[in-house]
């Protein structure tokens, strides 16, 4: 089976859960979205800087691992982030 056909299959599979689960969307665009609404903001919309999936996924890893940090010293603070990264 081709890539194309392949993907076709994934494609139909993931169509006919979303009829089955149609508050499946609701439930993304509140938990999935927002952070990668937030990311391609930060960078600018603009394409990764890497190439290669391996260098495009350090690359991404290294944004997540910003935006975490992020909410954790808005919600903890940067005082108790860094007391409790000591402990």
């Amino acid at each position: 089976m081709s890539r194309f056909i392949e993907g076709e299959v994934i494609l139909d599979e993931l169509e006919l859960r979303m009829d089955r689960e149609p508050d499946m969307m609701k439930v993304r665009r509140s938990t999935v979205e927002h952070p990668f609404g937030t990311l391609k903001m930060w960078m600018e919309y603009t394409h990764f800087q890497m190439k290669t999936f391996k260098r495009v996924s350090s690359e991404m890893s290294l944004h997540v691992l910003a935006y975490n940090l992020k909410r954790v010293m808005n919600i903890m603070g940067a005082k108790s982030l860094i007391e409790a990264m000591q402990a």
